[in-house]
């Protein structure tokens, strides 16, 4: 400013990674670090458009710099900000009762070699060789949770390079169906490995012996694909469940769902996917704009990877950073 040089803030607004937008860092070819969907940045102006301390004192600094007699203009209006109570979510989906017909192929490939952009996808195959042991996936594009015969056999995640092996325990069935549902998260969005496909991106093997014959099972999650989904009110069995549930507003703002008590998943309100959430943090709350609420009734869904049953679920009025 001393100098009169040209500058610029980023970001001065952080803005949200909504849907499946949130992207990647990878400096390494074993590394990969995929973004929060809160782009909040620690900006001078947050994801509500409201005006930090670090924004009044950016706006203290710049002002005496100010030709004489000249001031800043006033700062506009916040807008609303709402607090929602508990929400209760009553009625349950398993993607396990919801799946679309089935793609055959030979050996698994990643999303976009079925038309798929991003979401979720299912492996499925059965065990007619090895029946138990070392299961590797290699270039599993980003987490997996692992199931034998329906049963969860446990996860396995492409941030952490040491995790890529699992064992599957021994089965009664002759040939045990194992599930591999893969979540593809963040894509990585700059450098030398931009070109970051989804799902499983190379071979699944079981004691050194890759494992053929697969069923594919697309799952956007999407508009189209949730409008389909069948609710009721049957105990779940299985992980990989979708949540709902209904509450009402006497008037609208902007909030934060609270998922602080949830494990990892998507949040769609009112039909508008708000992101991606994981209990690792940093981030606990999604952003949840006016716009995308209603006078009145409004609808929940909650599609959590790992949870049997829901957990608490309310609207804060503002974002809180976890230290884990």
């Amino acid at each position: 400013m001393d100098n009169k040089k040209s500058f610029n803030f980023y970001v001065i607004h952080g803005g949200t990674n909504f849907g499946y937008w949130a992207g990647a860092n990878a400096f390494a070819l074993d590394q990969y670090q995929p973004d929060v969907t809160s782009y909040d940045y620690d900006a001078p102006i947050n994801e509500m458009g409201q005006a930090t301390l670090k924004y009044y004192a950016l706006r203290k600094l710049l002002a005496k710099y100010l030709p004489a007699k000249e001031k800043l203009p006033a700062l506009p209006k916040p807008i609303s900000v709402i607090g929602i109570p508990e929400i209760h979510l009553n009625v349950s989906a398993s993607v396990w009762d919801n799946l679309p017909a089935s793609i055959q192929s030979p050996q698994p490939k990643p999303m976009e070699m079925f038309g798929q952009k991003a979401g979720f996808i299912l492996y499925r195959t059965k065990l007619i060789g090895h029946k138990k042991g070392k299961l590797r996936i290699t270039d599993l594009h980003d987490y997996a949770t692992i199931f034998v015969d329906e049963k969860y056999v446990g996860k396995l995640d492409r941030t952490n390079k040491a995790e890529n092996i699992i064992e599957l325990p021994a089965s009664n069935t002759a040939n045990p169906q194992l599930d591999i549902l893969v979540e593809g998260m963040g894509r990585i969005n700059f450098a030398e490995f931009m070109i970051d496909r989804k799902g499983i991106t190379d071979r699944v093997s079981l004691n050194g012996m890759t494992l053929m014959n697969w069923e594919i099972f697309t799952l956007p999650f999407d508009e189209a694909y949730l409008n389909k989904l069948k609710f009721s009110s049957a105990e779940a069995t299985r992980p990989g469940i979708f949540f709902k549930g209904e509450f009402v507003l006497a008037s609208t703002g902007d909030t934060y769902i609270d998922l602080s008590d949830w494990e990892k998943g998507v949040v769609w309100v009112n039909g508008h996917n708000l992101g991606r959430y994981w209990k690792i943090g940093p981030q606990r709350q999604l952003y949840c704009p006016a716009p995308w609420l209603n006078k009145g009734k409004n609808e929940i869904i909650i599609f959590d990877e790992h949870l049997l049953s829901p957990k608490l679920i309310r609207g804060v009025k503002y974002l809180e950073f976890c230290s884990t």
